[in-house]
């Protein structure tokens, strides 16, 4: 990709990403619901709750963050070569 098609897709990028974070944090939330029938996820802070709770939503979180990233970021890039013909590095 030439480098202005880097530029220009930089602020893209960085749009997706603060968008798959919002996605992420709620389909996190919404699972917590469903999976522990708690509406608030435990802080690490959160004196009431026990290691074990705190490192399972916080794995749980860092799983769903990681796959919604991935999947708005591989569609965006693919979004950018079906218009440019060039894949963004």
């Amino acid at each position: 990709m030439s480098k202005l098609g880097k530029i220009a897709y930089k602020p893209v990028g960085i749009l997706l990403g603060v968008g798959a974070g919002a996605i992420a944090g709620f389909a996190f939330k919404e699972l917590w619901k469903v999976a522990t029938g708690d509406d608030d996820a435990p802080n690490a802070t959160d004196e009431e709750r026990g290691w074990g709770e705190v490192l399972a939503a916080a794995a749980l979180q860092g799983a769903i963050f990681a796959l919604v990233k991935a999947a708005v970021d591989r569609g965006g890039a693919s979004s950018v070569r079906r218009l440019t013909g060039q894949w963004p590095d």
